[in-house]
């Protein structure tokens, strides 16, 4: 019998199609997260408060110099026996991608409010729109075309980094590909070869047209 018969074995094509959604699911509800906090942490980092600008650059070098895999131990085993909380496994990955997601995306937003050149302000200003028109109407929709392709980016890298929940015991691709080649190291020796090659498949039909449509939205808007 080949090995790439594995697949079909049983529910586990169903069972590696249900661990990919695990994976959506997660990077979905952070992205999401993401998004939402970061717009405020970004607006917070170009402000004039140079006290909320130091606390929030501190926050974004902490969680790009802590490895995620750290965070995920942190929050998953340290935080449940000193506080008595209960968490999960997918919760503490969602806690933690949204604490990177978060940072990533305030510096994105960051760096596309600074790249506004002043005149548009200026001529807003002159205009006679208030300062919550000349974000809405001006800074904004010219902030979210150079936003767009780079938040696309980190979805990638949010779904793609999703595999490291595995090491906490979620469910996801990876962790039913590993119980897969497990379960039948001996009738299907060469099984991993044939798992984790569909996994990639399965990653690479999500990530890929992502990537076009980044590149495409950064060729027509940015």
């Amino acid at each position: 019998m080949s090995d790439w018969t594995v697949l079909f074995e049983g529910t586990n094509f169903a069972r590696l199609l249900y661990g990919l959604w695990i994976t959506i699911r997660i990077a979905g509800i952070s992205l999401i997260l993401s998004m939402v906090l970061g717009v405020f942490m970004g607006t917070a980092m170009t402000s004039q408060n140079r006290v909320l600008r130091f606390l929030m650059r501190v926050y974004l070098e902490f969680i790009r110099i802590m490895p995620q895999l750290v965070l995920l131990f942190i929050v998953y085993f340290g935080l449940a026996r000193s506080t008595g909380i209960n968490l999960t496994g997918e919760i503490s990955a969602i806690i933690v991608f949204t604490l990177w997601g978060t940072a990533e995306m305030g510096d994105l937003v960051r760096g596309a409010l600074a790249s506004i050149p002043s005149h548009q302000y200026q001529s807003a200003a002159a205009l006679g729109l208030t300062r919550a028109q000349q974000y809405r109407y001006v800074i904004l929709p010219q902030t979210i075309r150079r936003l767009a392709p780079l938040s696309i980016n980190l979805a990638t890298r949010m779904i793609k980094t999703t595999t490291l929940v595995a090491l906490i015991g979620v469910v996801e691709a990876l962790k039913v590909g590993q119980q897969i080649i497990d379960a039948n190291r001996f009738d299907f020796p060469d099984a991993a070869l044939w798992v984790y090659g569909l996994i990639f498949i399965l990653y690479f039909l999500i990530c890929y047209p992502l990537s076009v449509a980044a590149r495409k939205l950064e060729k027509k808007w940015v």
